[in-house]
């Protein structure tokens, strides 16, 4: 089974920049989807960011222009780079990945534990 798991949360002051990664460990055929999604306090849950198998990204219309996710040569790292941070992007960052086990399964959905990201003054 896939997990993955995020690093790279902090504290920082508006304008500031942080990159978040999610490392995925365990065996898959493919990781389908590799997303970023984000829970500000009080708020529901929503994608940031995401990067499907072939390349394609998809972006919140709030964090385009200053957000940008990638992945690693090997596609079992994804990244979520994060510059001109606003307070409203204070929230949980969790990772995801709907993933195929082989190439006959089904998709799979992983959920990391979610990392911390505060902008504050």
């Amino acid at each position: 089974q896939v997990q993955v798991a995020e690093s790279g949360g902090g504290l920082v002051h508006p304008g500031g920049s942080l990159r978040l990664s999610c490392a995925a460990s365990g065996l898959a055929f493919s990781i389908e989807n590799f997303d970023w999604y984000r829970q500000p306090p009080g708020k529901q849950r929503e994608l940031v960011a995401g990067l499907t198998k072939g390349g394609d990204t998809t972006y919140l219309d709030s964090v385009r222009g200053r957000f940008t996710v990638s992945r690693d040569a090997s596609m079992r790292t994804l990244y979520l780079q994060m510059t001109d941070l606003k307070p409203e992007d204070t929230a949980v960052y969790t990772c995801h990945a709907a993933v195929k086990r082989t190439i006959l399964s089904s998709v799979t959905d992983s959920w990391g534990q979610g990392t911390q990201v505060t902008v504050v003054s």
